[in-house]
């Protein structure tokens, strides 16, 4: 993803259906656990992993892009500019990892999976988001540089071929999948879909992926899948 896009990405992120609920999963997950000493790889302008720290996280920030490092340090996170392929941590330093929407844009994400281990601690956890099926493969993914779009048990194979536990993998925003297919088909050049909604379809955008909450949805195809794992204590 270019320095513009994470500007884009930014300006958007506080009202964009799509960034309001992605950060609502993350609040949702990790609510669940004992806050601790969190790493967001690849963590953009910092979005999720200002969530984790309102849940009492201790949150470092690894982001590659000059600009969103720039913006993520303004919202008062630690930002460290790194490689996913090679973090600047030592050994078994936190309690979480969670990456969202960044291994896709990998080329070797077997080295990022595996960085991944080599950090956390034993007992820790792996929170991970990336897009679902190459079925979806269009010019948005293009436009963000993508490398691929996981299947589900590619995503799990390769968390569990890095030595973590997988301990759930479910499938994210499925009502709109079929809407999401059929405009990517009519769609050929490589341009972002990431652009301001108007304020009533964003508001019902918004509420239709909310419903996945109450519905039993989690093992159907969907745009994205997300993944929970642990390393063996």
């Amino acid at each position: 993803m270019d320095e513009e896009e994470i500007a884009k990405s930014a300006r958007l992120e506080q009202r964009h259906w799509w960034y309001a609920e992605r950060r609502a999963l993350v609040r949702r997950t990790a609510a669940a656990w004992s806050p601790g000493r969190a790493l967001d790889v690849g963590a953009g302008s910092g979005g999720n992993a200002a969530v984790l720290r309102d849940l009492g996280w201790t949150v470092s920030c690894v982001e590659r892009s000059p600009a969103g490092a720039r913006i993520a340090a303004g919202r008062g996170l630690t930002v460290v500019r790194g490689d996913a392929t090679r973090l600047p941590f030592g050994d078994a330093s936190f309690d979480l990892v969670m990456s969202t929407d960044v291994w896709e844009h990998v080329e070797d994400d077997r080295a990022v999976a595996a960085e991944t281990a080599r950090v956390l601690r034993p007992d820790g956890r792996l929170l991970v988001a990336v897009p679902c099926s190459m079925r979806l493969w269009s010019g948005h993914d293009v436009a963000l540089g993508h490398h691929r779009r996981y299947e589900r048990d590619e995503l799990a194979g390769l968390v569990a071929g890095a030595g973590l536990q997988v301990e759930d993998v479910w499938s994210w925003n499925v009502l709109l999948r079929p809407v999401v297919r059929a405009r990517r088909r009519k769609r050929d050049t490589a341009e972002s879909e990431m652009e301001p909604v108007h304020p009533a379809l964003n508001a019902g955008l918004r509420a239709t992926v909310a419903l996945e909450r109450v519905l039993p949805l989690r093992r159907l195809p969907g745009v994205s899948l997300v993944l929970v794992g642990r390393k063996p204590g």
